[in-house]
This record gives structure tokens, C-alpha cells and sequence, in this order.
């Protein structure tokens, strides 16, 4: 058998070569696999690429930056029927992959997965923050929405068949690239396997930007599943907002603050619910995920002249609204003004008006078919 090891590296020049080198081949190959070691250079500007080759590892060249775009280059160079994957700045233990594919050989995984959690994490290797926050909690959401089972989400030490790369479907070019590898392999039933290792303090500079990459992992996931994220506080934000709003009009009375905090929960349930509607239809059309009889319907339901209609119609109320709330003030001489009702509500309904319209507008343009 043969082991292809995939590293990407940008500027990583004093350590790329160390972590080519600690690749165990004279182990391997007592275990009986020929090995290549492949390193992505990412547009490096430094010599990376001349200290990954003298290291003795092929070098093939991205130039187009990113985490996913570097592995997708790399898996496609691959030959082997095993590829292990892992970063070049010395933080993975590449000297344990002897061990870290076995789950493959004798639990016919077809996934095996790092994980820091359960292993050894060395001092000054993980921030705190990542440690016991960031990487935790996002874990937590992907085990909930895609029951997935880990302890680790973001371990970059991964090793698969070539028969299991070849079923998943990832296209995602940065830091996501990570969470849609699993989010692939758990939709498609792919066994998954942990294996506990050591994490080092990476030497170089650090590529990573917590709040961003963080972000970038969160946003992934809500392409795949919108609604706990969008839809059901949309729900909730939108009928509390329409029940105050609705109360306190037929009150007839002048609550100004109950008002006001239910138009601004009307409005915000209302753009969380054509936020879930947006993230939906992009993960359909863009092939993140299937369409649910939910979102089926209401794409079917998807007209631009509809909804324009409906848009123009709740901005056209707002706006005689507030005209006739200007006319009153005229007649008092643009004095003192006990129109705050009505005036809150036409804001609400130009609100919910424009929203409707620009909507729909977007909805139509993302739902193009795509170019072949």
C-alpha cells in the first residue's frame, strides 16, 4: 500500500523542512507502504518550496491562498491509497503516523481524526482562548446539528482512504475547509475514528485569526443548517414583536417604550427570517446542502413580482401613514405632536416594505441558474 502525506505551507521556511523530515518512512516502509510526501506551496514568499524539496518532499505549487484551496491541490497530486494531512508548522506529530492510520487497517475506518482534547497538549501550544472556548463550543455546534460525535472538530492532523476522498464533495478554499471535510463525511455516513495525539507550540509565525476563522467555521455550518441559527429565532422574535406591537396599538394608549421594543422585534424577526430564507437557497443552489420540504416550498413559492407587490404595498401604507402623521403636525403648526403610534408604525411597515422589496430582488438574482 501507499501513503500519501499532504502538507500545505505558506512562508514556512526553518520548519517545513523539520516537519518533511519527520515523516517516519524507514517505519513505513518496515510496515510495508511506500510513501510520498507532498508539500502545497501556497504561493510562499520565502524558500519554503527550495527547504520542502531538499527535505525530499515533491513540492507542487497553489497560487491561489487559502486552506482549503491548498489541500484541494494537494489531494488532487495524491497517488496514495492512504492520505495522511497536517500542517508544516511542526505543531502535529507526523513521527506518530504509524500508529494515527491503523484505525483504517484494523477498524476499517475510513476517517481518522486527530484529536489535542483527548491527547497531549504541550505548553504554549493552544491559546487558552481556543482551547477552552472557541474550539469547544464550535465542536459542540457541529456534534448538535450534524451529531458527529467528536471531541476535536478542528484538529488539522486527518488521515482517509483515497476511496473516501474521492466521495466527498469539497470545494470550500479557506478555514472552513476543515469543517466541511467532516460535515461531508457525516452526512455520507463515512466512519469516523479519534485518535488522541501531542500537539507542539508551532514554530514561525501563526496564519491563524481567531474571531475570523472562527466566524468563517460558524458560517459554514449555517449553510448547511440555516434554521436553528436563523429561522427559529426569527420565529420567536417575530410573533413576540407582532403581539406588543399588536397589543399596544388596540390599547389605544400612548406606551411608547412597549412600542418601540415591539417594532424592533418585529423588524428583526422578520430579517432573520429572509436571512434564513438567503442562506438556504445559497446552500441549495451552491450544493452545501439539500433542499428540506420546508425550504423546497418556499422556493417554490419564490416570485419576484409577489413579492414586490407585497413590498410596494407595505411600504405605500407606511408611507400614507406618514404623511398623514406630517399633515396632523402641520395643523398644530409643526408644534408639540401626540402621534408617536402611528408614526412608529409607519417606520415598522417602510421598514418591512423595503426589506420585502430588496429581498425579493436578491432571492431572484441568487436563484439564477448558475453558469456551466
Amino acid at each position: 500500500m501507499k501513503v500519501s502525506v499532504v502538507i500545505p505551507a505558506l512562508n514556512e521556511e526553518g520548519i517545513v523542512g523539520k516537519t518533511v523530515k519527520s515523516v517516519p518512512i524507514k517505519k513505513l516502509k518496515d510496515a510495508g507502504f511506500e510513501t510520498e510526501i507532498i508539500v502545497v506551496d501556497n504561493a510562499s514568499e520565502d524558500n519554503t518550496a527550495d527547504e520542502a524539496k531538499a527535505a525530499g518532499a515533491r513540492v507542487v505549487y497553489q497560487e491561489n491562498r487559502g486552506y482549503g484551496n491548498a489541500y484541494l491541490k494537494g489531494f488532487s497530486e495524491a497517488s496514495g491509497d492512504i492520505i495522511v494531512m497536517g500542517d508544516a508548522d511542526g505543531t502535529y506529530p507526523f513521527d506518530e503516523m504509524t500508529e494515527f492510520i491503523q484505525p483504517i487497517l484494523t477498524e476499517n475506518a475510513d476517517f481518522v481524526m486527530g484529536s489535542r482534547l483527548k491527547g497531549d497538549i504541550k505548553k504554549g501550544a493552544m491559546p487558552a482562548l481556543h482551547r477552552y472556548i472557541g474550539n469547544p463550543f464550535l465542536t459542540w455546534v457541529l456534534n448538535v446539528l450534524f451529531s458527529t460525535g467528536i471531541s476535536d472538530a478542528h484538529c488539522g492532523m486527518r488521515a482517509m482512504t483515497k476511496e473516501t476522498w474521492n466521495k466527498l464533495n469539497l470545494h470550500t478554499s479557506g478555514m472552513e475547509f476543515a469543517s466541511e471535510m467532516v460535515i461531508e463525511a457525516s452526512r455520507l455516513d463515512i466512519k469516523i475514528v479519534e485518535v488522541p495525539i501531542t500537539y507542539y507550540p508551532r514554530e514561525g509565525e501563526s496564519k491563524l485569526s481567531s474571531f475570523s476563522d472562527g466566524w468563517r467555521h460558524l458560517r459554514f455550518m449555517m449553510l448547511y443548517r440555516p434554521s436553528p441559527f436563523l429561522l427559529l429565532p426569527g420565529v420567536v422574535a417575530l410573533i413576540l414583536g407582532v403581539s406588543l406591537t399588536t397589543v399596544v396599538w388596540l390599547m389605544g394608549q400612548s406606551r411608547m417604550h412597549s412600542l418601540i421594543l415591539g417594532g424592533l422585534m418585529l423588524v428583526v424577526g422578520y430579517q432573520l427570517l429572509l436571512s434564513w430564507i438567503y442562506f438556504a437557497a445559497f446552500g441549495v443552489t451552491y450544493g452545501f446542502s439539500s433542499k428540506s420540504n420546508l425550504i423546497n416550498k418556499v422556493m417554490n413559492y419564490h416570485s419576484l413580482e409577489k413579492e414586490l407587490i407585497l413590498g410596494v404595498f407595505l411600504l405605500a401604507i407606511g408611507i400614507i401613514l406618514g404623511l398623514n402623521v406630517i399633515n396632523s403636525w402641520s395643523t398644530v403648526g409643526f408644534g408639540a405632536l401626540f402621534e408617536i403610534q402611528n408614526a412608529i408604525l409607519a417606520m415598522i411597515l417602510s421598514i418591512l416594505g423595503i426589506q420585502t422589496i430588496f429581498s425579493g430582488m436578491f432571492l431572484s438574482l441568487l436563484l439564477l441558474e448558475k453558469p456551466k
